[in-house]
C-alpha cells in the first residue's frame, strides 16, 4: 500500500477516536509485511493509566489475527502535527518492527519520516532478557 492510502486509513481512524478527557484523537495504520492494514484509535479512560493508544490498537488487533512482521506505520492526529508514538508505543512497535520500518508522521501537507531504530535505540529486546 503506498503512503497516502495508508494515511487515509489512519485518517479515517480519527472518527472513531474516544477522548473526552484531552479532546486530541490519534489515530494509527499499521501494514503487515503481506500487506493487510489494521488502524487503531486512542480510547481514554477517566483512570488515564488504563487508555490505550492508538498504535497499540492497531498493531494489537494485527498480532491477534497472527501477524508478526510489518511493513510500515502511520501515525496521525486531527491537530497533523506530526505526533510521534509516545515511548510505550516504541516500545511496543519494537517488539514487532525491524529497526528498519518506516514511521511516518502526518503533518497535514506530508510526513516526517522516522524509522523505529531511530524513535526508540537501544530499545530492550528479547535477548536481554535472556530468550
Amino acid at each position: 500500500m503506498d503512503d497516502d492510502e495508508l494515511l487515509d486509513a489512519a485518517r479515517d481512524a480519527l472518527q472513531e477516536a474516544y477522548v473526552p478527557y484531552s479532546e486530541y484523537p490519534v489515530g494509527a495504520a499499521i501494514e503487515t509485511a503481506d500487506g493487510e492494514v489494521y488502524v487503531g484509535t486512542n480510547v481514554e479512560n477517566a483512570n488515564f493509566s488504563n487508555s490505550l493508544h492508538a498504535e497499540e490498537v492497531a498493531i494489537g488487533s494485527a498480532v491477534r489475527d497472527g501477524h508478526r512482521e510489518f511493513a510500515k506505520v502511520v501515525v496521525t492526529s486531527e491537530a497533523r502535527d506530526a505526533v510521534t508514538p509516545c515511548g510505550m508505543c516504541r516500545q511496543t512497535l519494537a517488539e514487532f518492527c525491524d529497526d528498519d520500518v518506516p514511521v511516518l508522521c502526518d503533518t497535514g501537507d506530508g510526513y516526517k519520516r522516522y524509522t523505529i531504530g531511530e524513535l526508540i535505540p537501544d530499545t530492550i529486546t528479547p535477548e536481554m532478557l535472556g530468550h
